[in-house]
């Protein structure tokens, strides 16, 4: 029988018993993390040295590539070290490490895009209140919100998490069924009946996950419901192509997160909790920059070309950052809506 203070490191699952099968998991795993990297790295220097993309979107889009960088490099670099030399072990520090920064990671990235969706739905649907809602100093106040409530939750999140799954004596080995270190399969070593303790707290943090994702849904429907109202049909159908990859990357990351920590013992197996670490873990962080922001014009622009002058034009950065969004290659402004009481105004001035 073993316990904490005994174990010295854990023995993560291979992907592969064969050399070669290993330096394919290698070699797939190396192309999904630099395809991460330049991906999230395009978005982060676009919006650092384009003053067009510094608005409340762009910053939410700063937010979430600088957590899809930390999310995947928790995991992936481990593991492809571990198969490059052939060995599966990762020390306990690491393994705390890891289950530490996975928890804050994700839960950071779910607020963020709980706070997403709803400047989404504020832009497109309240778009006369949008100044109001989200100008200069709400934008401040938003930035606080995104790094108070993402991130602060997350580090809270990750700080309880830690603490009860490493608090627990361990007598069923050191080999975790996972790539890296999971709080499911660490809790399957436990033979400590307090594991229910830890289970609660996961049950918990599913069930506030849950209303954030009821929130983004809801939002989302009252964006089509927007979108079917607008005129034009070319405008419908490009922030349909762009709001429903958006739409579908949520459930995803949420179904198989909760899977992977709520499902039974009964369905538990190597091949299919594998399957799902990687749905929630790896596959996000890379496809995230496609679905969010390289369909995006703008963010073309600014990786194209150098940004123009628009105080010449008489456009002023704040203006525009709260009067307007983008979602794909469609713009919402305030222009239009400000447009239909023109001609109330013109009938005023003949009368």
């Amino acid at each position: 029988m073993s316990n904490n203070s005994s174990i010295t490191e854990f023995v993560l699952l291979a992907f592969a018993d064969t050399r070669e099968l290993q330096l394919l998991h290698f070699a797939l795993f190396l192309g999904i993390y630099l395809a991460a990297l330049l991906g999230n790295g395009l978005i982060l220097t676009a919006i650092a040295c384009d003053h067009r993309l510094h608005t409340p979107m762009y910053f939410f889009l700063l937010n979430l590539a600088l957590l899809d960088l930390g999310c995947i490099s928790t995991t992936v670099p481990k593991s492809m070290a571990n198969s490059l030399g052939d060995t599966r072990t990762i020390s306990y520090a690491g393994c705390v490490a890891q289950v530490f920064l996975i928890v804050f990671l994700i839960s950071a990235e779910f607020y963020l895009l709980t706070v997403m969706a709803y400047d989404r739905y504020i832009a497109i649907c309240k778009p006369l209140q949008y100044w109001t809602l989200l100008g200069s100093r709400a934008c401040a106040q938003m930035a606080a919100a995104v790094w108070g409530t993402a991130w602060g939750s997350g580090f809270l999140h990750a700080v309880l998490h830690t603490a009860n799954t490493f608090s627990l004596p361990l007598c069923q080995g050191n080999a975790v069924d996972q790539f890296f270190c999971e709080i499911p399969q660490i809790l399957k070593l436990s033979c400590s009946e307090s594991f229910l303790r830890v289970a609660g707290l996961i049950v918990v943090s599913v069930c506030l996950s849950f209303g954030c994702f009821i929130f983004i849904v809801v939002s989302y429907v009252q964006i089509f419901r927007a979108v079917l109202r607008m005129p034009s049909k070319q405008g419908q159908h490009k922030a349909f192509s762009t709001c429903l990859p958006h739409l579908a990357i949520v459930p995803l990351f949420v179904s198989t997160g909760m899977f992977a920590y709520l499902k039974p013992p009964s369905l538990s197996s190597p091949s299919l909790d594998l399957m799902m670490a990687v749905l929630y873990s790896v596959l996000p962080p890379a496809v995230n920059p496609v679905i969010y922001s390289m369909r995006n014009q703008e963010l073309k622009d600014a990786r194209e070309g150098p940004p123009r002058d628009d105080t010449k034009s008489g456009i002023h950065d704040s203006s525009r950052s709260c009067a307007s969004t983008n979602i794909g290659n469609e713009s919402f402004h305030l222009r239009p809506a400000l447009e239909e009481k023109s001609p109330e105004k013109d009938d005023n001035d003949h009368g």
